[in-house]
């Protein structure tokens, strides 16, 4: 296939799987928590760090995840502690990390704006093989988090007074989920964009609750909905010379679209043969919040 002949395609396919894998499997703590716009938040915050990569000269996406964690733990110590000024500061620690990041690429000798349009909505020539390397070992770092520790990060973000009852350490698993969202902007941010990564992480996550019922079942479909949205938007902005952020997440609500189409005349199929049996429908509550991989999300 000619699409694979070119070294920067290869390149770019591979960082589209990581982020297809690693975006759904974070952002279904975030839409369980009612958390789904905190990654567009993360990466506001990282473009301060995107823009220090280009002053200090070292790689972008590093020095974005650095300063990106710190911002996630950040927005979460204000949401744990924060009383009624708390959305103004996160409004502050939003908009100024976009103005430092600016600023910052701008006052760079090696920054343009050809290198800020890049990062904000992707770019598919820009993965090189340091990005990759980089790319493939915080993804790694997300997917063992998110599967690892998958019942106690979905216990947390199910109900904290329960998890606290139980004896889980909320407020540092509360942290963990903050810096591995934080982590995964940093991974998607060459195929997506730091604008659109958010609906990344939202969107599959979205589409797969329309037709599953459980946890398990939610994140598997919701990360292949992601890889195969990445690995379509790429391949379609490759030949289409279309931006590939920009295609990946209008095909990712695409899916949505088509799945909750889908799903309303299964609701119905289903009711009605509850119907026909004579059965009583059993209320869409959690079985049994021990077994995380058993419950509704």
């Amino acid at each position: 296939m000619e699409i694979l002949e070119t070294a920067f395609m290869q390149r770019a396919l591979i960082a589209a799987v990581l982020v297809g894998i690693t975006a759904p499997a974070v952002g279904i703590y975030l839409v369980q928590r009612r958390q789904a716009l905190m990654g567009d938040g993360i990466g506001h915050v990282a473009m301060t760090g995107v823009g220090l990569g280009f002053l200090l000269s070292t790689n972008p996406i590093w020095m974005a995840t650095l300063v990106s964690v710190a911002g996630a733990i950040t927005m979460e110590l204000i949401r744990a502690y924060g009383k009624t000024r708390g959305d103004i500061a996160l409004a502050m620690l939003f908009y100024g990390g976009m103005a430092g990041g600016v600023l910052l690429i701008n006052v760079s000798d090696t920054g343009s704006t050809a290198n800020l349009s890049s990062f904000l909505f992707g770019s598919l020539s820009t993965v090189s093989d340091a990005d990759l390397t980089a790319i493939a070992l915080l993804a790694a770092f997300v997917v063992l988090v998110s599967l690892g520790l998958r019942r106690q990060l979905f216990a947390v973000s199910q109900d904290e007074e329960f998890a606290r009852v139980t004896g889980l350490p909320v407020r540092a698993l509360n942290l963990l989920i903050a810096v591995t969202a934080a982590v995964t902007v940093s991974v998607a941010m060459r195929v997506v964009g730091l604008l659109l990564v958010s609906a990344l992480m939202v969107v599959p996550v979205a589409a797969a609750q329309q037709i599953s019922r459980s946890f398990r079942t939610t994140f598997a479909l919701a990360v292949a909905i992601g890889v195969a949205v990445t690995l379509a938007g790429t391949t379609t902005s490759y030949y289409r010379d279309v931006p590939p952020g920009a295609t990946i997440v209008l095909l990712a609500i695409g899916v949505f679209i088509a799945l909750t189409a889908l799903a309303t005349p299964l609701a119905r199929r289903r009711a009605r043969a509850v119907e026909d049996t004579g059965a009583v429908c059993p209320p869409e509550v959690p079985r049994s919040r021990a077994s995380g991989d058993d419950v509704k999300v």
